[in-house]
C-alpha cells in the first residue's frame, strides 16, 4: 500500500509553479517499539513536565520555548512568533538555487523523502522541472519548514519523480581538516595490491538485502520465546579482541586464502543443488 502524503504544497521555479506532495523515504512498519513500564506493578509509566525547582507538573498551556540569554535567564519564544519567521517557506519549496550533483558531499544530507507531482495538470510541469534537472546533473537548493523547524533542502532527480533530502547546516558540520590531518601513507604497493583483490572478491551487485536487521530478528525471537513462557539463553560473551599481532601483509594473505576457501565451498554447493 503507497504510503499517505504527509506534506503537501508547490514547486516553484521561477514562474513555473505545480502542486506536489511528499513523504517520508523511511518506513516505520518494521521498527520495534517497546514501552517503559513499571516492574513492580506492570503498568505503563507515563512521562511529564515538572518545573524543575518545585516539581511540580507543567500544563501544556503554561510550555514555552525559551533561549538561554545566561545561566539564570531565558529569552522566550512563542510558537507563533517562531511560525512568522519562516512563514513564507511552509507550503512552498521556491527552488532558486542549483549545483552539480557531485559538489555536495555526503556528510551534508540527512532525511530523504519522496516529492511527487500532486495534481494531474501539474504534473508536466514537474515533468519537465526534474528531466531538465536530470539532463543537467544538477541538483537543486531551497529550504522548507519541516517537523516545525525551517531547513535547507536538497532536491534530486530520481526515476519519475524527485527525493527531497533536508541538509545539515554549515554550522552543524564538523570540518574534516580538523579530524583527517595530512599524513604520511604508510603503505606500499604490496599491501594495495593485496587489498583491491580482496575488495574485488568481496564485490557485489548491490541488493536491499545486504542491510538485514540481525538484533532485530533477535529480539523478535526473544520476544515470541518469552510469549511462549520460555526463557532464551543468555547469549554468550562476545570474544575479547586482540590476541598475536600480525603483519598487514600476513593478515591480507590469510584473508585472501579464506574468501578463496568459502568461494570453492560455495560453488561446491551450488553444484551439488
Amino acid at each position: 500500500m503507497a504510503a499517505r502524503a504527509f506534506w503537501s504544497g508547490y514547486l516553484k521555479l521561477s514562474l513555473v509553479t505545480c502542486p506536489v506532495a511528499m513523504m517520508p523515504v523511511r518506513r516505520d512498519s518494521g521498527a520495534l517499539h517497546f514501552h517503559t513500564l513499571n516492574r513492580r506493578t506492570g503498568h505503563r509509566v507515563l512521562s511529564r513536565y515538572v518545573d524543575a525547582l518545585d516539581g511540580r507538573p507543567v500544563a501544556d498551556d503554561d510550555q514555552v520555548l525559551g533561549y538561554p540569554r545566561d545561566e539564570e535567564s531565558y529569552v522566550l519564544l512563542e510558537d507563533a512568533e517562531l511560525d512568522a519567521v519562516a512563514l513564507d517557506s511552509t507550503h512552498t519549496i521556491d527552488v532558486t538555487q542549483f549545483v552539480p550533483a557531485g559538489q555536495v558531499g555526503l556528510v551534508w544530507y540527512d532525511t530523504p523523502h519522496f516529492l511527487l507531482p500532486d495534481d494531474p495538470v501539474g504534473a508536466e510541469a514537474f515533468a519537465v522541472i526534474r528531466a531538465a534537472m536530470a539532463a543537467g546533473n544538477m541538483v537543486g537548493i531551497s529550504r522548507l519548514v519541516l517537523y516545525r523547524r525551517e531547513r535547507a533542502v536538497l532536491l534530486e532527480p530520481r526515476d519519475r519523480g524527485m527525493v527531497l533530502w533536508t541538509l545539515h547546516y554549515g554550522n552543524e558540520v564538523r570540518d574534516a581538516a580538523d579530524y583527517f590531518a595530512p599524513a604520511e601513507d604508510g603503505y606500499g604497493r604490496a599491501e594495495m595490491g593485496l587489498l583491491q583483490k580482496l575488495i574485488d572478491r568481496q564485490s557485489r551487485p548491490w541488493d536491499p538485502d545486504m542491510l538485514d536487521d540481525p538484533v532485530r530478528e533477535k529480539l523478535l525471537e526473544m520476544i515470541a520465546a518469552r510469549h511462549r513462557g520460555r526463557r532464551r539463553a543468555k547469549a554468550g560473551a562476545a570474544p575479547a579482541p586482540g590476541g598475536q599481532v600480525v603483519s598487514i601483509m600476513d593478515a591480507l594473505r590469510a584473508s585472501l586464502e579464506e574468501t578463496s576457501r568459502d568461494e570453492s565451498g560455495k560453488g561446491k554447493r551450488r553444484k551439488r543443488s
